[in-house]
């Protein structure tokens, strides 16, 4: 494998499960999500092909069981590593035939592990968290955020001396928002908000965070917030979530 790029190294990696089986989306991508790992799920082979030469340090956790023939799966990941040097692959696969395994880690050389898909999936998960370890999937990155430029699916009220403002979310991570307002509110910084609403989809979220700062971007006055210790933690696993969904769709819009 090649060297990460450097804004991999701070950023973290993309993650693409391709053609996860059921119990691999439901409950190993779930765990990944929350444990702040930037996945993506895809179930077209020829256009992650395409795509990955955009994100070349990307890793791709292959499950061999679908998609392709035994053979067309070797040649398409011995072709990815020929003319993608950078990406990473591991495979899943519920064949626990040895000289397989041993096929994809000597001959053909993944970077990423064999994992075999067996009954206990927190033994499954740990392999693959062990596996995106050792490939610096996460890079120097703390948390996964997304940018909500023309997103009208989230949205925010904070209360401010008994009346409620609306404000427009800028972007959002796990640990707390940027946003701008209408009318300026005129915020102080370290003031705390105890009364935010948060709308994500069809999920209200109610928390208090702390005014850490503003900038101007493109002159509007936008504020930065970050959420207070005393944020459920069942918030913080939604806001996961919608993270995960809200770029999915992004990706789904290129791999089309």
């Amino acid at each position: 494998m090649g060297n990460i790029s450097a804004s991999s190294e701070i950023q973290g990696r993309k993650i693409f499960f391709l053609y996860p089986p059921a119990v691999v989306q439901n409950q190993i991508i779930a765990e990944l999500v929350q444990q702040e790992f930037e996945v993506y799920i895809t179930k077209n082979h020829k256009a992650l092909g395409r795509i990955l030469k955009k994100y070349s340090d990307s890793i791709v956790i292959a499950n061999i069981d679908e998609g392709m023939s035994e053979a067309e799966w070797e040649k398409w990941i011995i072709d990815i590593k020929n003319t993608l040097p950078d990406v990473s692959v591991g495979i899943t696969s519920t064949n626990k035939d040895e000289e397989l395994k041993n096929k994809y880690i000597n001959s053909v050389q993944v970077h990423c592990g064999f994992t075999v898909l067996v009954p206990d999936i927190n033994k499954v998960t740990a392999h693959i968290l062990e596996n995106l370890k050792a490939v610096n999937a996460k890079g120097r990155r703390k948390y996964i955020r997304a940018t909500m430029e023309n997103e009208t699916s989230a949205s925010m009220n904070l209360s401010l001396n008994g009346t409620f403002v609306k404000g427009e979310i800028k972007d959002i991570s796990v640990v707390g928002i940027s946003c701008a307002f209408e009318t300026d509110p005129e915020l102080t910084k370290n003031e705390l908000l105890k009364d935010i609403q948060i709308k994500l989809q069809s999920t209200l979220l109610k928390v208090e965070a702390i005014i850490f700062g503003s900038r101007i971007d493109d002159n509007i006055k936008t504020y930065v917030l970050l959420f207070t210790q005393r944020i459920d933690p069942d918030a913080r696993t939604k806001i996961r979530k919608y993270i995960q969904h809200n770029l999915q769709i992004k990706m789904d819009a290129e791999l089309k």
